[in-house]
């Protein structure tokens, strides 16, 4: 009984569902910590001060806030220098500062672009430019392209200095959830003098924007969570609102950001769960905390994101490289587009002259030419392709299928008729037939066939309205329609693959006899000329902005699946990432170019490896104390509380921001781990620190406080000696390759697959 009761009592004083006292206020120390944070923060010595309000703690509590805020200052100070060193080389374009800073670019000159990313970090960029004096003309064509006189660091300052914050953020973060300065300190190490986070910081780039705001929601989330003893107070109320706010920044540059949603996300609905159990609080309590995060972490974010979406679209008013990836009325809106205030026919009618285009992501205009299939390609006929940009050679003649003329009105074009579509400048049907097509040998091969409205049945097809009915009139600009062969019963198909030189690289154009609608097989009119119809303005066709957030999106996403990895290009794998396997060249091949080589601090990914299984271990260890019922010390308790809180924490935010990429089936990139390492580091700060602490496990004191403090100082030197030999990848180097004599990282190549 007497064991039975000391266990009870022990379970009872750590039991996280405790209930509060909601009317007296309690302080933080006598509440219930939510998931992320440690209990009983009084009782870490190390790092408070007794709270019984004594005149003579003020001091030693000056004395703790002053070792505090120098301890952030120097956190600080390390962290930008270390970004915004040599910020300006190589003075050349860098990787995908060819995209990024050319995407800034448009902002500048408002000129419409398609990015499969959200906008916010491109205007970001854009803004921070514009402010430094940069007046948007610089090219950006690719790698290695001088800036000369173009102002170019004001763009990667601001990426730096964003990416300068990280380490800050990181070390407040495990701050809050360990209640340890050395834990956050280790984490801080560990950020600062990592070469790949140096080197991901200094370029235009949307990762240091992205993981700014990551860190930002995370530390916003673990700050809300302390104040839980007072809700609904302003301090409450602001860390609610930044969590929100970063939320929405995250996910407004790239999707990505929807781990950190989701990670907020499962906080917020064990907390909520936590709140429902609390008996001291009524329904109305309950409902009034369930109110606020759905107006702070949902409605807030939304708005914002929309937002972000809406300054995007007034900013980017021009037409622009972008608008072959969107609908005919969403082009219809940009300035300078051949589309932009134009008068139509609304209807399609026989003997219109057309243009018909594509719907999937790059699908092209439905175009032909003089040029025949060569030989063994199929019938040594016409070439119909998909051609992604404006020409004569897109424009096709509607007509019946016996070729009637007619006088008066023409007759409109519905639902279920059967067509003929007379290529103009050639005066070729389009024809298919059971031939293979050129690179889809599943399909059948497209052409052009007769001369002057003679063919073959074979140059018929049914007009198919998607979502209609038979009858229905064909929209110019927004009906999808499909062309179904009549005699093969196959569906006119842009398979998005690239002909050869013969085919003058355009799209190939399929008929597919597998007809399951999809964007490829779907088209829609968009230039409609027909002297015999009333013409209206585009203007009254032009989307609404819901219509356009929402088309945005469906091509941003495709976009995202369409990037699969091309012939020969490399392809990095999510378990070559914790590991350091590879990293990326962003500068200089060869030994008389300026190199700079994306990739981890090898000691530093290492180590966060190595700890990621070190704290399963010991939470495992600490778990099976507690389920054998053995009475720790205080001390142990604490420890125990921290890694599965805390640590748990961090575990699902690196399992959530790395684990995803396994399933993707996009092309993958060594900098996609950069947000999970961000949380791995964290990890190893908080389990190190346990570690190292737990150290009167093995010796008995002073020598536990000699491994306690010796631990910590060869963490550090091997850190600080780790920079020191690998720096040059971040801030670059001439001269030797690595396996050359002479080299400034000769011998440092441990791995075969690095290429410096």
């Amino acid at each position: 009984m007497a064991k039975e009761e000391c266990n009870s009592q022990w379970h009872k004083a750590r039991d996280p569902f405790a209930v509060r006292n909601r009317k007296v206020f309690p302080s933080p120390e006598q509440t219930h910590q939510s998931l992320i944070t440690p209990e009983s923060k009084n009782k870490q010595g190390d790092n408070t001060f007794p709270s019984n309000g004594s005149s003579a703690d003020f001091p030693a509590r000056r004395r703790v806030d002053s070792s505090n805020t120098l301890l952030l200052i120097v956190v600080t100070g390390l962290s930008f220098a270390t970004r915004l060193y040599k910020i300006t080389e190589p003075p050349h374009v860098c990787w995908d500062e060819t995209h990024f800073g050319k995407m800034g670019s448009y902002y500048i000159n408002r000129t419409f672009f398609f990015d499969v990313h959200p906008p916010l970090g491109k205007m970001l960029i854009a803004l921070a430019g514009y402010m430094t004096g940069y007046d948007g003309t610089f090219p950006f064509v690719k790698p290695g392209d001088k800036y000369e006189h173009h102002n170019y660091w004001g763009m990667r300052g601001f990426c730096a200095v964003l990416g300068s914050f990280l380490p800050v953020f990181a070390y407040l973060i495990v701050q809050e959830l360990s209640q340890s300065h050395t834990a956050a300190i280790i984490t801080a190490t560990l950020l600062i003098f990592d070469t790949g986070c140096i080197t991901i910081s200094q370029y235009i780039l949307l990762d240091p924007i992205l993981m700014f705001f990551i860190m930002a929601a995370v530390l916003s989330m673990v700050k809300f969570n302390q104040q839980s003893y007072r809700p609904f107070t302003a301090p409450w109320w602001l860390w609610l609102i930044l969590c929100g706010g970063a939320l929405a920044c995250a996910l407004g540059v790239k999707f990505v950001g929807l781990f950190v949603v989701l990670l907020v996300g499962l906080n917020t609905v064990k907390d909520l769960w936590r709140i429902l159990g609390d008996l001291s609080l009524s329904l109305i309590d309950v409902a009034k905390h369930f109110l606020a995060r759905v107006a702070g972490l949902i409605l807030l974010p939304l708005f914002l994101y929309v937002t972000i979406f809406a300054v995007h679209f007034v900013l980017l008013n021009k037409s622009g490289p972008g608008d072959g990836f969107f609908s005919s009325t969403f082009q219809s809106r940009l300035i300078g587009n051949n589309l932009y205030n134009v008068s139509m026919p609304e209807y399609l009618a026989y003997g219109s002259t057309i243009t018909v285009k594509n719907l999937r992501i790059a699908g092209g205009y439905l175009h032909s030419h003089w040029h025949l299939y060569p030989e063994g390609v199929g019938a040594k006929q016409q070439q119909v392709t998909a051609y992604l940009h404006k020409d004569h050679n897109n424009m096709w003649l509607v007509h019946k299928p016996d070729n009637d003329t007619q006088s008066g009105s023409p007759d409109l074009v519905r639902h279920g008729d059967i067509i003929r579509l007379e290529h103009k400048e050639t005066t070729r049907n389009l024809h298919s037939h059971l031939h293979q097509a050129p690179l889809t040998k599943k399909h059948f091969q497209v052409t052009g066939y007769g001369l002057n409205g003679t063919g073959d049945t074979n140059d018929l097809w049914q007009v198919e309205v998607c979502g209609g009915r038979k009858g229905d009139l064909v929209k110019v600009l927004r009906s999808k329609v499909r062309f179904l062969h009549r005699a093969t019963g196959c569906v006119l198909y842009s398979s998005g693959k690239s002909l050869p030189k013969w085919g003058w690289e355009q799209v190939e154009v399929t008929c597919s006899p597998y007809l399951k609608e999809t964007p490829s097989s779907q088209w829609n009119i968009e230039d409609h000329i027909n002297p015999r119809l009333p013409n209206i303005s585009l203007s009254l066709l032009k989307p609404n902005f819901l219509e356009i957030l929402l088309e945005s999106h469906i091509v941003m996403i495709r976009g995202n699946s369409g990037l699969k990895p091309k012939d020969n290009e490399m392809n990095s794998k999510p378990w070559h990432w914790p590991i350091n396997y590879q990293g990326l060249r962003f500068s200089g091949v060869n030994e008389t170019e300026y190199r700079v080589y994306l990739l981890g601090n090898p000691v530093v990914w290492w180590i966060n490896l190595a700890s990621l299984g070190l704290y399963l271990i010991m939470v495992a260890l600490a778990s099976v104390v507690i389920q054998r019922g053995i009475s720790p010390q205080q001390k142990r308790i604490e420890h125990s509380d921290v890694l599965r809180g805390g640590g748990g924490l961090l575990l699902l935010g690196w399992l959530l921001h790395y684990v995803p990429f396994y399933v993707m089936g996009r092309v993958l990139y060594y900098h996609h781990y950069f947000p999970a390492m961000l949380f791995s580091s964290m990890l190893t700060g908080v389990t190190l620190d346990i570690l190292l602490r737990n150290a009167d496990l093995l010796l008995r004191q002073p020598y536990s406080d000699w491994l306690h403090r010796g631990g910590q100082m060869v963490l550090l030197f091997t850190v600080l000696y780790s920079f020191h030999l690998f720096h040059p990848l971040s801030y670059g180097m001439k001269g030797p390759l690595a396996h050359e004599p002479g080299s400034a990282m000769a011998g440092l190549k441990w791995m075969d697959s690095w290429e410096f």
